[in-house]
């Protein structure tokens, strides 16, 4: 029976054995044993934010809004400067149970500061206003969509007019 000095020496050469044969098959070994410059490998580096927007996405599509809120920020922390990001952001917080309309205005706005024409932060911001009792401002959005969009049969419109609409329905 080894005692415990051996016992780590033998798991010391052990995990560097290991490591080295890990490095032996990486790429990085490759490139310098076929002598490939650096520069000529493919770039690998993603777009900031990618991965988490479409976790957000994802969570969003199945009403899981906490994780949508989450997935966001991760977004939002990796590229600041993504209105689509605030966009949804502030739609996750509008859909939360209670809505967390503070946040969502809040979001909203930093996408419409990043993006000033983003249909989509027109159209849910509007939508934010007339949970907040505010008929007046959603409509303001109405129109601002129908100069964004040039007519008035683009998607965020009619949606915002629907939505306007049932909301007139309902007083």
């Amino acid at each position: 029976m080894l005692d415990l000095s051996m016992h780590r020496f033998v798991t010391t050469l052990a995990v560097a054995g290991g490591l080295a044969s890990l490095l032996a098959l990486s790429p990085i070994a490759a490139d310098a044993q076929t002598a490939v410059p650096a520069a000529k490998a493919p770039a690998t580096k993603a777009t900031p934010g990618v991965e988490h927007l479409a976790a957000g996405r994802k969570a969003i599509e199945a009403k899981e809004w906490a994780t949508a809120v989450y997935a966001l920020k991760m977004a939002a922390a990796e590229d600041p400067r993504n209105a689509d990001v605030e966009n949804l952001l502030g739609y996750s917080y509008r859909k939360r149970t209670p809505p967390d309309l503070p946040k969502a205005f809040e979001h909203y706005n930093s996408a419409l500061k990043l993006d000033p024409r983003h249909k989509g932060a027109h159209e849910y911001i509007g939508e934010a206003y007339l949970l907040d009792n505010k008929p007046e401002e959603a409509d303001k959005k109405l129109a601002q969509l129908a100069s964004i969009c040039g007519n008035k049969t683009c998607d965020e419109y009619k949606n915002l007019l629907k939505s306007i609409a049932d909301y007139k329905a309902r007083k």
